[in-house]
């Protein structure tokens, strides 16, 4: 009996003094990147469709598409540990290659002048660490890109069967024209214990010249989701917003797209859950629209740009949401607009295409 409870004391001692470790390690290795960032702008290939001088044209049209690709692993068959399904991890490395190559050949085929693209895993175990913006890069060739990260996280052991690990992913923004300048901002987030599973959240800025000396401001985003704190999503609106309103005040033209994580379409919370909460249009900024409220025909928008995770899709039952979008400035308008219908087969959302003026 006594060997017996000695043992026990042992294997409790180790278990604690391995928590204990991992809670250290855990602490210790989290960081946020600074704020007011500069990202290193790149260029992927010969750019065929522009001349090297080319400009954005005031009075010009053109097409920019957002794509939440979720880091290569929701197929359909796919449903997420954190959103109540089962998985943590892709299914294998080929499934996460073979999804995000159909991704990029989507982008490659419908070939848009700019793309903003949003849960790219540059290493990570729940992606069996396939770099998946060189591997995007093999298709969306002849544009100048920059990437601001936006998670790194520790190992992470949970969940037990299928421990997450440690990942790195960001968002990636594509111009055909040449991007002058890119910057990473740093959103508010949670201070609570949630900030060490959370995203490092923020948001791009990548500025391009046009020919009437201005510049178009495109914003990737990829901002909180709801059942957080309303004091958090509040001010990560406001700091956006405000350098929205200070480029747009100059005379640029600004558009900011991604994902929102808000419900984008005005009326549509029947049978919602709370994680898809109404995006709260009426906090806009003097001068900014939701440039889904401009579309002309309603079945362009009828499909809905994401699924929910919690079992795999169907068609008939499972619960889908508009979380992808754009918000432009009143000096850009919005000609055309399209919710692409994929069926979510590469990802848990699919793309959205835009076509804009510059006015």
């Amino acid at each position: 009996m006594k060997k017996a409870v000695k043992w026990i004391f042992i294997i409790v001692l180790v278990l604690a003094a391995f928590l204990g470790a991992y809670v250290i390690y855990v602490f210790k290795a989290y960081y946020r990147l600074p704020d007011n960032l500069t990202l290193e702008v790149k260029r992927n290939g010969e750019n065929s469709y522009f001349d090297e001088d080319f400009t954005l044209k005031s009075k010009g049209a053109y097409f920019i598409m957002t794509y939440n690709i979720g880091f290569g692993a929701y197929r359909r068959d796919y449903s997420f540990f954190m959103d109540g399904g089962k998985s943590s991890w892709a299914k294998d490395e080929e499934s996460v290659m073979a999804s995000v190559s159909a991704m990029g050949e989507i982008v490659d085929t419908v070939s848009p002048d700019f793309v903003l693209l949003q849960e790219i895993d540059i290493d990570g175990t729940r992606s069996y660490h396939v770099d998946e913006l060189e591997l995007l890069n093999q298709f969306i060739k002849g544009y100048y890109y920059d990437f601001a990260q936006n998670y790194d996280s520790p190992f992470l052991f949970f969940p037990p069967w299928e421990p997450h690990g440690a990942n790195k992913a960001g968002l990636a923004t594509y111009s055909r024209a040449e991007i002058r300048q890119a910057m990473r901002r740093s959103l508010p987030i949670s201070e609570s214990f949630s900030k060490f599973v959370d995203l490092d959240r923020c948001y791009s800025i990548s500025r391009i010249p046009t020919e009437n000396k201005k510049e178009l401001c495109i914003y990737n985003v990829h901002t909180s989701a709801y059942g957080g704190s309303d004091e958090i999503r509040q001010a990560q609106l406001s700091m956006l917003y405000e350098d929205m309103t200070a480029d747009y005040k100059k005379g640029n033209y600004v558009i900011c797209g991604g994902d929102f994580n808000h419900n984008l379409k005005v009326g549509d919370q029947e049978n919602a859950p709370e994680w898809a909460y109404p995006f709260p249009k009426e906090t806009l900024p003097e001068g900014f629209q939701m440039a889904i409220d401009r579309v002309r025909d309603a079945e362009d928008v009828a499909h809905n740009t994401c699924r929910s995770a919690k079992t795999p899709y169907d068609e008939e039952t499972t619960y889908t949401v508009t979380l992808d979008g754009f918000i432009v400035s009143d000096n850009v308008i919005v000609n055309f607009y399209q919710n692409m219908d994929w069926g979510y087969e590469f990802s848990d959302h699919d793309p959205v295409l835009m076509q804009f003026i510059l006015d």
